[in-house]
């Protein structure tokens, strides 16, 4: 047979994600999988009915480049009631195959070579290689430790004459803070007057607790009128793998965001944006998930309380960390990585190291564990946990 040319990899570093590592370990040892960040319940069936409704009525060709008219339009008319923006459906609304490809698509929209995109660790896998891969430089600020709350003075030093981007996002995954106010306060002034972009990942705005109010970038004129704001169908409905988003910028970046989106993915699946058209007409399903979620994580809060983990606060999207450091000795030696192996193997419920996260790394003995579950999955897992 003939041998495969060699290649010079895009991604040298990067190999199999912690994610698919883990839940590959907890199907092996049949453990409770708590690690990856997706639900183990169905979809509302009124949701799949207009799907299917939308395949029987024949929208099963390709929709306009931009997303369905009437799903742009339903969003548009979201970001108003709920933020009080005003974005045009017809050129400020995108829809994409998933949130992942609309922040992939917004670097590759921006990023020259040699420009500097900041990301603020602990952050998202995907965000470091989609700058790489557009031929930017990643900057890596830091959260405070410990709070995870923003850093202005370090993000002030890391911006520079070749800064074109800064990504946030909250509510945030890992660590489930949520900006405040105030700190979205701060990132206007900090901005004010730079060229810096904005890429707000939103995925879990409908996911902030204790009677919060998700601080939209939307909120912000100064702040809108230089971001792309992303959000995700997949995470609000419960339907992950239909791989849906949609992204909100003024005219002249969604221009740009466009002329990308239309060659690396062209269109959205037609009939799953009509059944979301649809669906959003009613705007319960999203205005009742806080609670929903709430209510889940209180429960595997409560279940934790007689255990030696230290739980962080869990402010927003559907994670809860927790700080292994006060368990035997012998478990607090391990680093984060070692002891999620063990927390799978040995106890039977499967977490993610928080220091999958970093880029070098994290000495904290903190690991994420994901509450969109059924509550007999939880109970299953917190009986397991119990044993700690």
């Amino acid at each position: 047979m003939q041998e495969t040319p060699r290649l010079q990899s895009r991604l040298p570093q990067v190999g199999t994600t912690i994610f698919s590592t883990m839940s590959a370990l907890a199907q092996q040892h049949g453990a409770v999988n708590l690690g990856q960040g997706f639900p183990d319940f169905d979809a509302a069936p009124r949701l799949v009915d207009a799907v299917h409704l939308a395949m029987r009525g024949a929208h099963n060709q390709y929709p306009p480049m931009p997303g369905v008219p009437a799903l742009r339009e339903a969003v548009a008319a979201k970001l108003f009631k709920l933020y009080g923006a005003r974005y045009d459906a017809g050129s400020e609304i995108t829809i994409t195959a998933g949130a992942t490809q609309a922040i992939f698509t917004a670097l590759l929209s921006i990023v020259h070579p040699g420009d500097e995109v900041i990301v603020l660790e602990p952050c998202y896998d995907s965000y470091a290689p989609n700058i790489e891969l557009a031929g930017g430089c990643v900057v890596r600020v830091p959260l405070t430790p410990g709070t995870y709350r923003p850093d202005f003075e370090l993000i002030a030093a890391a911006i520079s004459p070749r800064t074109r981007a800064l990504i946030i996002n909250s509510p945030h995954n890992p660590s489930a803070t949520v900006w405040s106010e105030q700190e979205m306060l701060r990132l206007v002034d900090l901005l004010k007057g730079t060229e810096v972009l904005l890429i707000s990942d939103e995925v879990y705005e409908h996911m902030v607790f204790d009677g919060q109010l998700h601080q939209s970038v939307a909120r912000f004129p100064d702040l809108a009128s230089r971001s792309f704001i992303i959000s995700s169908f997949g995470k609000t409905y419960h339907v992950t793998g239909w791989k849906v988003g949609y992204v909100a910028a003024p005219a002249p970046l969604s221009a740009e965001f466009r002329k990308v989106h239309q060659f690396n993915v062209f269109t959205v699946n037609t009939p799953m944006q009509h059944g979301l058209a649809a669906y959003m007409a009613d705007p319960a399903p999203y205005l009742e998930l806080p609670a929903f979620y709430q209510r889940k994580r209180d429960l595997f809060q409560a279940g934790l309380q007689s255990s030696r983990f230290t739980l962080l606060p869990s402010q927003g999207s559907y994670f809860q960390c927790v700080d292994y450091s006060g368990l035997a000795p012998e478990l607090t030696e391990m680093n984060d990585a070692t002891f999620c192996q063990w927390l799978t193997s040995e106890v039977g419920v499967a977490a993610i190291p928080l220091s999958a996260f970093y880029a070098a790394g994290s000495q904290a003995r903190v690991i994420r564990f994901c509450f969109a579950k059924q509550d007999s999955t939880l109970t299953a897992a917190l009986g397991k946990l119990a044993s700690l």
